[in-house]
């Protein structure tokens, strides 16, 4: 971040005491405590409703997260002259959670629990509420992308040893993708119509991770909502539940906590089961590994890449074994 966007905090009603560079962000010391000042990527109607769904997660108690703090003017962010927007944040000073501590992975669901209390919203004129999100048309995409990438391996002469590891698998996973989506697809036909209308305006953190989720002096403080999104709040257990069972390779005891301890909060009913099932099914780590590949030089593919390729396959029948043994209902 330059010194001219920094130069915008001059529009807050905040008295900057020191600024130090953070992970993409400035990190402001100010006389109302520590904010944060990044780049915003977003349009300002969602930035609006993300207003909206932290100023409600915090007058309803029970979860610690960030706020947008306004300019004197009453805008939620600033823009450089070439149109780059700023956001400016409240935050806390602390530590990521940390995931091989299962205490703190089950107080994570908790606040996750929690927080998805409050973040049910109904549109307003002037803060309309997003486009409903679709697993399915996602996994289709993705799916496509598999494909594509797997024609463009088999038409490449000469191959590295990653590519030519990267091409054994691809036919098991693409395999796997597919019968997960058509899976999902039969899934999203069988919903009761009471079910789909149900939860229309719950909205999800959208990257609920342990980045995103600091241990500070006051218990655990939520971060970072710029992907906030409209979809089946099932999605951010998934995504949580998901890195830390990579991280840990698939236990199932883990996994039986996170969704005990999600459910003492908030009951998972029979379809979001189902729809986690499906989600913790679909190869999303593969598919990642294999759009990193193709969306980066060729010319020098790192280590990092084969790596994390033979972890995926190491764990994969301890994938199995997890989904088989943890959803006996699917």
């Amino acid at each position: 971040m330059n010194d001219r966007a920094v130069a915008l905090l001059e529009q807050y009603d905040v008295e900057i005491l020191r600024t130090r560079k953070g992970r993409g962000v400035i990190l402001c010391d100010t006389d109302k405590g520590l904010l944060v000042f990044k780049e915003y990527e977003g349009n300002e109607a969602k930035l609006a409703l993300i207003d909206r769904l932290l100023s409600r997660i915090k007058c309803q108690g029970g979860v610690s997260a960030e706020t947008l703090v306004p300019t004197r003017e009453g805008a939620l962010c600033v823009r450089e002259n070439d149109g780059t927007a700023y956001i400016l944040k409240t935050c806390c000073e602390g530590r990521e959670c940390n995931i091989y501590d299962r205490g703190e992975c089950q107080e994570a669901v908790t606040t996750l629990a929690k927080l998805h209390r409050c973040m049910v919203l109904e549109p307003r004129e002037d803060c309309p509420a997003l486009m409903q999100f679709s697993p399915l048309q996602e996994y289709e995409k993705h799916n496509r992308e598999l494909v594509k990438v797997q024609r463009f391996l088999r038409k490449k002469s000469q191959k590295t040893q990653f590519e030519y590891s990267l091409l054994g698998c691809m036919d098991y996973f693409i395999g796997q993708a597919k019968e997960v989506t058509e899976g999902w697809g039969a899934y999203e036909e069988s919903l009761p119509e009471a079910h789909m209308v149900q939860g229309e305006y719950t909205y999800c953190h959208g990257d609920y991770q342990y980045h995103n989720i600091l241990w500070g002096s006051q218990g655990m403080y939520i971060v970072n909502f710029e992907k906030c999104l409209r979809d089946r709040q099932i999605r951010d257990l998934y995504l949580l539940m998901r890195k830390l069972l990579e991280k840990t390779d698939w236990p199932e005891a883990l996994g039986r906590e996170l969704m005990t301890a999600y459910e003492k909060i908030k009951p998972i009913s029979a379809y979001a089961y189902i729809d986690l099932y499906y989600r913790l099914a679909y190869p999303e780590k593969f598919w990642k590994i294999v759009n990193f590949y193709y969306n980066s030089g060729k010319a020098w593919i790192p280590q990092r890449n084969q790596e994390k390729l033979d972890k995926l396959l190491a764990q994969e029948q301890q994938k199995k074994s997890f989904l088989e043994n943890v959803f006996k209902i699917c």
